[in-house]
């Protein structure tokens, strides 16, 4: 086994093809300890170099929508009237607390997506 820190491109894209390699390594075995310790530096490397933001709460919604196959008109016990779900969807009014609560309840939106940084 000849693990080094991850610090390059280079780097990644190696641990990368040996991770491929091992990814039939039994636990418990060099092959596999060895698959354990790459796969904890890769995500170590990509956390730091491609860092994924939450989402913005809008997206979060239309997200949601289109999983769950709902229309904007489905958004109304939510939100409110069908004027407020288009201000909502287009950016134009920020949610308040009991939308925040109750799309998390209703649609299970997770409070960090909907709260945002915006």
């Amino acid at each position: 086994m000849n693990i080094r820190p991850i610090r390059t491109s280079k780097d990644h894209a190696e641990a990368l093809r040996r991770i491929d390699a091992l990814m039939d390594a039994e636990p418990g075995t060099p092959a596999g300890d060895e698959l354990d310790v790459l796969v904890t530096l890769v995500e170590a490397y990509e956390e730091r170099h491609f860092p994924i933001s939450d989402p913005d709460p809008v997206a979060a919604i239309q997200f949601r929508m289109e999983q769950m196959g709902l229309s904007r008109k489905d958004l109304e016990p939510l939100l409110g009237s069908r004027g407020r779900v288009s201000e909502v969807l287009n950016g134009r009014r920020a949610l308040s607390i009991q939308m925040i609560r109750r799309l998390n309840r209703d649609l299970g939106i997770p409070l960090e997506s909907l709260v945002g940084t915006r």
